[in-house]
């Protein structure tokens, strides 16, 4: 069993055979995305470069996949309480669909400047959407309080072996489609997206190198890795917001320090050259 850490003894407990279930869990319900060479990229880097198109997965990013297998491991009663989650946008919608796709009830916490497209979009697919806080942490906290109040199970965007197994499944993709992959390239946040990829991939082969990213204005994992233990900074505000996160998850940490070879920084110009060139 989990403890409430996800952890065992201090080493993480999700392994290749909880990805495995989860893949199987989530057929029929995410999309498999593709794959696709990028000629540009690879003409620019010398090497051969491949997109994993998430951007393309049901509700335009991969957070369906963690949040669909965590409540699908709930028990009747939790699921009759119904889920709690706080997130500026995409985890929000993963949880949403997640959760209508399950018939229960959902309850989301925004921040009060999450873009009102994403808020739009989580209210359309059947959620009760609370705005509340100036920062995504006073969200969190808000979201903390009905849990306990309610008795509704909190799916968190990160820090939870179901979440974790759920966004693992894109490794197994990628080393069913690309077997012979030299590197993958991970953008992190709190780091439940590299922790399940790291786990996947290394499980299959460990002389893959896994390589994690983070904004130069938000790098709370990488101050984590550094100091040798978890660390909340403030930061400051970044282009790629999704991934700006004040401090990484228990279970994310651990992981990451034993699977995951390499952590860097991108500063704003080139997340924004980035943004242009993918437009």
């Amino acid at each position: 069993m989990y403890n409430s850490m996800g952890l065992k003894g201090g080493v993480s407990v999700v392994a290749l055979r909880d990805i495995r279930e989860a893949q199987e869990i989530l057929k029929g319900v995410v999309h498999r995305t593709a794959l696709t060479y990028s000629s540009v990229l690879s003409e620019i880097s010398g090497g051969e470069i491949y997109l994993k198109m998430e951007n393309l997965q049901k509700t335009g990013a991969f957070k369906i996949r963690g949040a669909y297998n965590k409540i699908a491991h709930l028990g009747e009663e939790e699921r009759k309480k119904g889920v709690v989650a706080a997130s500026a946008g995409n985890h929000a919608q993963g949880v949403a669909l997640a959760a209508k796709i399950f018939g229960i009830p959902a309850t989301i916490v925004m921040p009060r400047y999450a873009p009102l497209s994403k808020v739009t979009r989580t209210k359309k697919l059947g959620a009760q959407v609370i705005l509340e806080g100036d920062v995504f942490d006073e969200a969190y906290e808000a979201a903390l309080r009905i849990q306990e109040r309610t008795g509704a199970v909190f799916v968190h965007p990160f820090n939870d072996p179901h979440v974790i197994a759920g966004q693992g499944t894109i490794g197994l993709e990628i080393m069913e489609d690309l077997p012979d992959v030299d590197m993958i390239v991970v953008p992190v946040g709190g780091g439940g997206l590299i922790s399940g990829i790291s786990i996947a991939v290394k499980s299959i082969n460990p002389n893959v190198r896994i390589v994690g990213v983070q904004t130069e204005n938000m790098p709370s994992m990488i101050a984590s890795l550094k100091r040798g233990r978890i660390e909340k900074i403030e930061g400051k505000p970044t282009l790629a917001d999704g991934i700006a996160v004040k401090k990484p998850g228990e279970i994310t940490f651990e992981i990451i320090k034993k699977y995951v070879d390499d952590m860097v920084m991108v500063n704003e110009e080139e997340i924004a050259d980035a943004i242009l060139f993918s437009s």
